[in-house]
């Protein structure tokens, strides 16, 4: 569901109701005239209207709505006892409401709206802190039920303020044995830190690296897949609020403490393991600075990504291909690393990745990706890049594929990294007509052409800027 306007303006169930009222009354318009009346002046006036129950007054009112419903029951609940809550009468009761919260909620994003509108966040957070822990089941659908809810600043706002944070992270400690307790305890700390710096350093303070880590060393690593986009959103500098985040400084702690150690443990299960791709993109954001990049290598991270890409190959994996190779590239901005994986014939396996893929250019372009990150100020690299066909792959990427904007840049880039430093490339290349390939590229996407005229000067062609 898209989130509303930041800037719009908002209005309650309460007011909307009485203009609709007020319509009838003063100005003598029928219920079908009011209600749309209502909607049509307050839309004109920027008013969100997400969230507010549309209804025909007479023939319905905003009590009847299923969600309302929902929460309504869920607030009487909720206010007979600051007491857990241990009543098995109530405990089941719950447990269906919120079960469909989360079908009215997967059914329409309408619904969500209406449910964060009207206290939904606050009521199921206050509800999952008096549930004990022996009901499960329940929390487990309390928890899937608010990830729903968590869809913009403003409701992730509303969790923070409900001490959400706290909450959630008293769950994830106590259920640290359950899986479906920590799958979707670390979906709601996905959802809840997406876009929402606060919410991270909050979580952070809560010491959710030391949950994340038991998770994964505990008897379900591998298992629980949301634990990889609670990594990922919690590294991931997305919230245009703050002028600089600290997204990097945690990256540095989650790897002190072992984290992008147990992430290498994941990947080296390969494709048998359910968790591969999700561990490799968080693995990729734990990867922020040199020394992490090594400690990768040194656990024997290289040769669990190269030995991922060749099975991905074989078995026509084109998602675990990208995935592998994206994180290969950031892995490679590290100097020594470049070596190990050129070392472990690492263009040859990549070149070979892409003939296995030559008709998928998504994968061809990560490919591109990695070879110019390996070539870059490597002249050794370069050569090595030639040799295992890094020029034929540019060569019939670019001629296959005109119409793939990302292709073509990447294929300018990887170009440039492979002939700056190397003479004698050049020659080659511009033997094959790689020189009138780039200038189509140039002229056809605008996003290739500083990429495509760095590539021409590097070819060293007088007229680059034409």
């Amino acid at each position: 569901m898209g989130p509303p306007n930041k800037n719009a303006r908002t209005i309650s169930q309460e007011a909307f109701d009485e203009l609709v009222k007020e319509n009838m009354e003063e100005l003598g318009m029928d219920p079908t005239e009011a209600l749309e009346d209502a909607m049509q002046t307050l839309n004109l006036q920027g008013v969100d209207l997400s969230g507010i129950v549309t209804c025909v007054p007479g023939e319905s009112n905003a009590s009847d709505n299923p969600v309302m419903q929902c929460l309504g029951r869920l607030k009487e609940i909720d206010s007979i006892s600051i007491d857990p809550i241990s009543s098995c009468d109530y405990i089941s009761e719950i447990g269906e409401l919120f079960d469909k919260l989360i079908g009215l909620s997967t059914e329409a994003s309408a619904n969500v709206a209406i449910g964060v509108k009207n206290g939904g966040i606050q009521l199921v957070c206050s509800i999952c802190s008096k549930i004990p822990n022996q009901f499960k089941a329940v929390l487990v659908v309390g928890l899937k039920a608010l990830a729903l809810f968590l869809y913009d600043v403003q409701s992730t706002e509303t969790f923070r303020s409900s001490g959400g944070a706290t909450i959630l992270a008293g769950i994830l400690k106590n259920g640290n044995e359950n899986i479906d307790i920590l799958d979707s305890g670390f979906s709601v700390v996905a959802a809840a830190a997406t876009g929402n710096e606060i919410l991270k350093e909050s979580f952070m303070e809560l010491k959710v690296d030391e949950l994340i880590l038991q998770a994964l060393n505990g008897q379900h690593k591998g298992s629980i897949q949301n634990l990889y986009d609670a990594i990922r959103v919690l590294l991931t500098p997305d919230d245009d609020r703050v002028v600089a985040s600290q997204v990097y400084g945690y990256a540095r702690r989650f790897a002190k403490i072992g984290i992008a150690g147990a992430l290498v443990e994941s990947i080296h299960g390969g494709l048998t393991s359910p968790s591969l791709v999700s561990a490799c993109i968080a693995l990729k954001a734990v990867a922020v600075n040199d020394e992490i990049c090594k400690s990768i290598a040194e656990r024997g991270g290289i040769d669990a990504i190269l030995q991922c890409i060749d099975d991905s190959g074989e078995q026509g994996n084109k998602t675990v291909a990208r995935t592998c190779c994206s994180l290969l590239s950031k892995l490679a901005g590290s100097d020594s690393i470049k070596s190990v994986i050129v070392e472990k014939g690492g263009m040859d396996r990549l070149i070979r990745l892409a003939a296995r893929f030559s008709d998928d250019p998504s994968v061809l372009q990560e490919v591109m990706a990695v070879i110019t990150v390996l070539c870059l100020r490597s002249p050794d690299n370069a050569s090595c890049a030639i040799e295992a066909g890094a020029g034929d792959l540019a060569v019939q990427a670019m001629q296959k594929f005109p119409s793939a904007p990302q292709l073509q840049r990447n294929s300018c880039f990887m170009i440039r990294n492979l002939v700056v430093r190397n003479p004698e490339n050049r020659t080659l290349l511009l033997s094959h007509g790689i020189e009138n390939i780039i200038r189509k590229a140039k002229a056809s996407h605008e996003t290739c052409k500083d990429a495509a005229t760095d590539a021409l000067r590097d070819l060293g062609l007088d007229n680059y800027n034409l």
